[in-house]
């Protein structure tokens, strides 16, 4: 029988406390990549899940902002839009975008918000050599994560935008915005057509977890266009597996979790202070 050791050592009572948020949270990939980051750095904290129900949100989270060994949080679906009144202060990318997924507790005791799920999308194409500049995007999703995205490949300069989202209200104002970061850019809001698309990104919580809808009506895709989805488990969702099939080139959601983990831990340990 193997011996099982009776402590562990990446945790004790100076551990300083990160979490992530959302519900639901089993398809979070977070607390192994964040925690593996600090342990990295040779910093004594941990990132764990936290499952908050929609109507728990307003009371828990003001409470558990006073844990005087919590230094900050993450959030996912569906609280990006809803976590912004917790901060007092909202960074850059936050303001264009209208949501957060860091809350970073300063040394002054103040909270500060920023989003960086745009600028880890347009990061892990960059590695992948895959171009946005001149492109034409297809987009669906402009929730919190979608908007994020849209704000920060906006500012790479594409031919055109296609927005999809089943709030078209919200979908209009993604478009607005993108509008107001470079009005040469193309932008509609319409269904999400590929015929003439070089890049389809989905930005939208279909496909996650057991979820086998595909988040576009198609049974093919071009071989031309590069598939990118957001959702991080699984990392082979309906859509990835078909643009797979296709001959497609596909990134996947921990690629676009790797381009933004660095940073916001640069920005936790900062305080908030870190440049976006």
């Amino acid at each position: 029988m193997t011996e099982i050791a009776d402590t562990v050592d990446f945790i004790g009572g100076r551990t300083r406390l990160f979490g992530i948020v959302g519900h639901p949270i089993e398809q979070v990939r977070s607390p192994e990549m964040f925690t593996a980051e600090f342990r990295r750095r040779e910093r004594d904290a941990i990132l764990v899940p936290l499952h908050v129900l929609p109507d728990d949100f307003d009371a828990t989270l003001p409470a558990l902002m006073h844990l005087h060994n919590l230094d900050g949080l993450v959030f996912t679906i569906p609280y990006k839009v809803r976590a912004c009144r917790l901060a007092g202060e909202l960074g850059e990318q936050a303001q264009r975008v209208g949501a957060i997924n860091a809350l970073a507790r300063g040394r002054d005791g103040r909270w500060r918000g920023e989003i960086f799920d745009g600028l880890g999308c347009v990061e892990a194409f960059r590695r992948r050599g895959i171009a946005l500049t001149g492109r034409r995007i297809v987009l669906i999703g402009a929730g919190g994560a979608g908007a994020a995205v849209g704000v920060a490949i906006a500012g790479q300069g594409p031919r055109s935008m296609r927005v999809h989202d089943l709030d078209r209200a919200r979908a209009e104002a993604l478009a607005a915005r993108i509008r107001g970061i470079d009005p040469a850019i193309d932008v509609a809001v319409a269904p999400p057509a590929i015929e003439d698309a070089d890049v389809l990104l989905n930005v939208s919580p279909v496909g996650m977890l057991g979820d086998a809808r595909l988040p576009i009506d198609a049974k093919s895709l071009p071989s031309r266009l590069a598939v990118f989805d957001a959702v991080v488990k699984p990392d082979r969702t309906p859509l990835i597996e078909l643009a797979a099939a296709c001959g497609c080139v596909t990134v996947v959601g921990r690629e676009m979790m790797r381009g933004q983990v660095s940073r916001m831990v640069d920005y936790f340990l900062a305080g908030g202070m870190a440049a976006a």
